[in-house]
């Protein structure tokens, strides 16, 4: 016999042979879902007539689009539409989210607002990119865009802090946004003060107030269809020029 040819496993027995045949396992029975599963599988999806969307009436650029989209969310109702999901990067290239107001879009592009030592903040100064997204349920509707981010004039945060109403300035005038919180009471006491402020001081500057311009490279509008053919609608900027696709839903 070869000394290098691998032994055969030992039977039970204590001699060499092939091993005895096992039967197979029987199939775990499927665990029985959560309340929370069953709770989140009850939810209903644009449980609602839901407008059509004929893309090849939509028009060269996607800004009169969505302005016609955003009055169209208005007027059917939808919560709150100036809201959106805003996305940005850290310096390692992380993700984070959260939702912020829409400041006005225009020829520029779309414009929000943060302090500049926020972590949304720290995000652009390091990766000045970053992509919005608007959900309009009542209308089966979504928007995206990215694009990149600049810092628009001290004077344009000024006037938007005036434009804005007393609790959006004290809440400006407090300031240190994403900062360690010692405790709630901290907070109350600062809130107070900027409240009282901003009752006396109308015009009062929150230095640290910053507007960011988004200037889109690419917007999808996303219209829903209750027999999931739903219409994605992209414009993609190149060479200064807006180019329209459709996507596979």
């Amino acid at each position: 016999m070869n000394a290098d040819a691998p032994t055969p496993p030992a039977t039970p027995s204590g001699h060499s042979g092939p091993a005895e045949p096992t039967e197979p396992a029987e199939p775990a029975e499927p665990a029985e879902p959560s309340e929370f599963v069953r709770l989140l599988r009850s939810q209903r999806v644009w449980d609602t007539e839901l407008p059509d969307f004929a893309p090849a009436s939509a028009p060269a650029h996607p800004l009169p689009l969505f302005e016609q989209w955003f009055a169209g969310a208005v007027a059917a109702g939808q919560c709150e539409p100036h809201t959106m999901s805003l996305a940005t990067a850290d310096a390692e290239g992380l993700p984070d989210v959260r939702t912020v107001m829409l400041h006005g879009a225009d020829e520029e592009g779309w414009h929000f607002a943060s302090h500049a030592g926020s972590r949304k903040g720290r995000h652009l100064a390091s990766r000045p990119y970053a992509a919005l997204g608007f959900y309009w349920p009542a209308q089966g509707r979504q928007i995206r865009v990215r694009g990149p981010v600049t810092v628009a004039p001290s004077e344009v945060a000024r006037a938007d802090l005036r434009a804005r109403s007393t609790g959006a300035l004290a809440s400006a005038l407090v300031g240190r946004q994403s900062e360690v919180l010692g405790s709630y009471e901290e907070l109350e006491h600062a809130s107070d003060a900027a409240w009282d402020r901003a009752r006396r001081e109308p015009d009062a500057s929150a230095p640290s107030w910053t507007v960011y311009v988004l200037a889109p490279d690419e917007v999808e509008f996303f219209q829903g269809d209750a027999r999931r053919r739903h219409v994605r609608l992209t414009y993609r900027r190149a060479d200064g020029e807006w180019r329209k696709e459709l996507l596979w839903p």
